[in-house]
């Protein structure tokens, strides 16, 4: 091999809104209508396993109807009955408020204004004179009822023993075994053949577990009159699915953890796995994102902000009156006349190997990921406003993509992931930046994709469904269309774009790179280079002699076998999610260690580091 190692995507797994990631069943869903009639077929049969259904038959639209973005459903809140506390102030004037109640309930620091006297040996009389405020239980409807869901009926706490998890580490465990399964490869055998701390693991969360099993669970518990658990605080954390997948999924222990960006976190832990492999650090490296943010309190937060698209707003734009039916499902609009984006559930991780590692092992070339750019905006006014460092991070991502394919390739072979949020502000700063990137390269008719419409912005794992996304894609030869809207809105810049409502065609052999752009809250710009796997594969044959080609051919044929394999135990339903709880655990016992060498429970890592300076 010359020059860096290249860094492969080998696997892809995850789960959303359009189902499993793995088998490219997900974009089948979104592409759905595009498909032949075998294709829709078994896209029906995967998610209808997915959503414990006993047979697609006579539930082809049950499925299609609980599937992307919808109404929010029971299993996450009541949008039409939200409890919270209303603020109750109360004051006797010369009529006192008096009440009875049980003992054990006063509180521990009786107020002032408070006259306590015993009516039995439980109750007591309490008599308020004076000025009191009270906090009462109520309900209220919530102004936002549309979000990206998993499919109806797959809870993913129930098919392995989670617990007290988190719903996002829930998603985490899932989603790394289905990326593990989709390798099609054994993963003892990696282990053994990779030195223990050559594998990497990065995955994080912008917003951390803040449901009520974490973070959430935490902070309000005191406040309901319960006590707070040894759990919430550490399953809280943002980097805790890295943990959980070293931990419980792969009993890896090489460089682990998360990078947060914001809404562009999956990009940055991208960036650490290709940055790892490039350098020599790793020689496997797993990167993901998991977000679960469907819960009221965090959807308020970003509601109050203007960021989400409420009813009131998504009916003024389509014309509707209070009593008309609204189309939850449209809620997303991205580069249209739109209010706001829609929140969105998500755990996504791919797989990266070197490109040595690769041919040896005889795995599955999806593409290659060979740069991530960050780059900040600068000095801002508004922390949660758009800048300019996304125009740095677009241009460096279609320089990479030229200096390995060349001028042609770039002009006439790639495509756009956008970011495409849904909002007003999203659709006016996004289009300008493609737009002047794609005249600056010479790009014309630079086809644009914005999944958001079918997905909704999983936050930090939002750049993770672009990124698979774009590998089933090449898969089928197939973008989404944009089919939430009804036209551009007047203020998008279209020059040198191709946006489309409709469903596209094209030839994946003649795709050469996808660019994935990515923008998070306080200027966290990331962009990514992905070359297609006909593109990588001729440049992995350039980089290896003939001999290795073939015998790549040969082996790669076992592992395709491997991975249709899971693919139809998937479907048929009989997969477990891989969770080793309390496996394998090793201790002091199992540590040997020397000045050259330690080795711990049979896996060795070298001491013998050169001098880098």
């Amino acid at each position: 091999m010359s020059g860096q190692p290249l860094p492969v995507i080998v696997s892809l797994g995850g789960i959303n809104g359009a189902g499993r990631v793995s088998g490219h069943h997900a974009v089948a869903r979104m592409g759905y209508e595009a498909l032949d009639k075998n294709q829709q077929q078994r896209t029906l049969a995967s998610l209808a396993t997915m959503m414990a259904l006993d047979s697609v038959q006579g539930h082809e639209q049950y499925i299609l109807d609980h599937t992307l973005i919808r109404r929010i459903e029971l299993q996450h809140f009541d949008v039409d009955s939200v409890l919270w506390n209303q603020r109750f102030p109360t004051d006797s004037n010369g009529h006192p408020v008096n009440f009875d109640i049980e003992r054990r309930h006063l509180p521990d620091d009786i107020p002032p204004s408070w006259k306590v006297k015993a009516t039995s040996v439980t109750h007591v009389n309490v008599n308020i004179q004076g000025h009191q405020e009270f906090l009462l239980p109520t309900n209220r409807e919530f102004e936002v009822k549309a979000a990206g869901q998993l499919p109806t009926g797959y809870e993913p706490g129930t098919l392995y023993p989670s617990r007290s998890h988190p719903r996002g580490l829930q998603m985490t465990v899932c989603a790394a075994s289905d990326a593990l399964g989709n390798l099609g490869l054994d993963w003892q055998t990696i282990q053994q053949r990779v030195p223990a701390d050559m594998i990497s693991v990065y995955a994080g969360s912008a917003m951390g577990q803040l449901d009520s099993a974490g973070a959430g669970g935490m902070l309000k518990a005191r406040y309901n009159g319960k006590r707070v658990t040894s759990k919430y605080c550490p399953l809280s954390l943002a980097e805790m699915p890295a943990d959980f997948i070293n931990a419980y999924v792969l009993g890896a222990m090489g460089s682990t953890g998360a990078t947060l960006g914001a809404c562009a976190s999956f990009l940055y832990n991208l960036k650490n796995g290709i940055a790892d492999i490039r350098a020599g650090r790793a020689r496997v490296a797993f990167v993901g994102a998991a977000e679960a943010p469907i819960n009221a309190e965090v959807m308020e937060g970003y509601a109050a902000m203007g960021a989400l698209a409420t009813d009131k707003e998504l009916r003024q734009l389509d014309g509707l009156g209070d009593g008309d039916a609204l189309d939850h499902r449209r809620a997303c609009r991205p580069f249209a006349d739109n209010c706001g984006f829609t929140i969105a559930e998500s755990a996504q991780l791919v797989v990266l190997m070197d490109d040595a590692l690769a041919l040896v092992l005889g795995a599955t070339v999806y593409g290659a990921a060979t740069d991530v750019f960050v780059n900040a905006d600068g000095y801002k006014k508004s922390i949660s406003g758009p800048g300019v460092g996304n125009y740095i991070t677009m241009a460096k991502s279609v320089a990479a993509a030229r200096a390995i394919l060349g001028e042609q390739a770039i002009r006439e072979g790639g495509f756009v992931q956008a970011h495409g949020t849904g909002t007003p502000q999203n659709r006016v700063t996004e289009s300008v930046i493609v737009s002047r990137t794609a005249e600056a390269f010479g790009i014309d008719n630079w086809p644009v994709v914005a999944l958001k419409s079918y997905l909704g912005h999983s936050l930090g794992a939002a750049s993770g469904d672009q990124v698979t996304a774009t590998l089933s894609m090449w898969h089928h030869g197939l973008i989404p269309g944009i089919n939430t809207i009804d036209a551009l809105a007047d203020d998008v810049q279209t020059d040198h774009l191709a946006f489309s409502k409709e469903h596209r065609r094209f030839d994946p052999d003649q795709s050469q790179y996808a660019v994935i752009n990515s923008k998070g809250f306080g200027g966290n710009n990331a962009t990514a280079t992905l070359l297609s796997p006909a593109a990588t594969l001729r440049l992995l044959k350039q980089r290896c002699t003939s001999k290795q080609w073939k015998s790549w051919q040969t082996a790669n044929e076992a592992v395709v076998q491997a991975q249709a394999d899971y693919d139809e135990g998937m479907i048929a339903g009989t997969v477990e999610p891989v969770y080793r709880f309390d496996h394998g655990v090793l201790a002091d016992g199992d540590v040997q260690l020397d000045a050259h060498k330690v080795n711990v429970g049979g896996y060795e890592v070298s001491l013998d580091l050169e001098n880098p300076f």
